[in-house]
């Protein structure tokens, strides 16, 4: 069976990526000022950072629509038999749920709407491996168990510059504890039940990225193969930095550096750093 594999814009997968691969993306929609963008269509990550610089009003965002996730299911009914639909975290957006909505204004595949409880390059490595097993010529079911497994050992962590972000788009459970030491703390965020919620409140920045790296170290030190990521907000250079340091201290680490881009980068705010990982032998933490 032909299985197509599709995700959101929010995995931030290069186009290269997307296209070696046969990886299909429907966009999120980010709105500055009077105007809306397709995110990794219609404005790019640095274009992003540059224009909320220049206008005073707080970007918003929006997910897919219905009728733009049924265009593209349907279109790709004509070529294949199943689809896994990878999406972020449903504690953040709608998405995956209009995904499950979806299903039934399709006709001629099936459909495997899947919840990555998650954003950025850490979604997108599920549907890396996705891709990779649908073109190795595995049904949807085995893919579906695979990336089952991958979420037992994936984990994420990161940190914001200004909470503020969070705060207003809505996307911080559990920020009123944290909003009154605001300027004080870093505070390392993770997912949790599709949230984002602090995981420990730190003094620094540097003390929380060393924290991070303490986290990562845990499953690093095994000795299993690992891929990660290190995940920036406008900070290229420093996430660069960080790529090399791990590689120098972790033969068993495949990394590589990703982006928070224009939807996530607005409710997290340029500066931001984060690093997600899992076990590519699938065993479990």
């Amino acid at each position: 069976m032909r299985v197509a594999v599709i995700t959101d814009s929010t995995a931030y997968i290069p186009d290269s990526y997307r296209e070696e691969k046969n990886i299909h993306m429907v966009p999120l929609n980010v709105v500055i000022g009077n105007d809306s963008y397709q995110e990794e269509i219609d404005i790019s990550t640095e274009e992003f950072y540059q224009k909320v610089r220049e206008v005073e009003d707080f970007p918003k965002t929006s997910q897919p629509s219905i009728g733009l996730i049924t265009e593209k299911l349907n279109e790709l009914a004509k070529d294949y038999d199943q689809a896994i639909f990878i999406t972020l975290s449903s504690g953040i957006s709608g998405t995956f749920q209009s995904i499950v909505t979806a299903q039934s204004m399709v006709e001629g595949m099936e459909i495997f709407p899947f919840d990555s409880e998650i954003s950025c390059m850490a979604q997108g490595f599920y549907v890396l491996e996705a891709a990779d097993l649908a073109q190795n010529g595995e049904d949807a079911q085995t893919i579906m168990s695979r990336l089952h497994e991958i979420k037992e050992s994936l984990r994420a962590y990161f940190m914001v510059d200004d909470l503020s972000h969070l705060h207003r788009g809505g996307r911080l459970n559990g920020a009123q504890a944290l909003l009154g030491s605001m300027l004080q703390v870093k505070p390392i965020l993770h997912f949790e039940d599709t949230k984002i919620v602090p995981y420990e409140k730190i003094r620094t920045k540097k003390k929380a990225l060393k924290r991070i790296f303490e986290l990562f170290e845990e499953d690093a030190s095994t000795g299993v193969p690992i891929r990660a990521t290190v995940i920036h907000a406008n900070r290229e250079a420093e996430a660069e930095e960080i790529k090399q340091e791990l590689e120098t201290r972790f033969d068993n680490v495949e990394i590589s550096v990703s982006y928070f881009g224009p939807v996530i980068g607005t409710h997290l705010g340029e500066g931001s750093l984060g690093m997600g990982w899992y076990k590519k032998s699938g065993s479990a933490r």
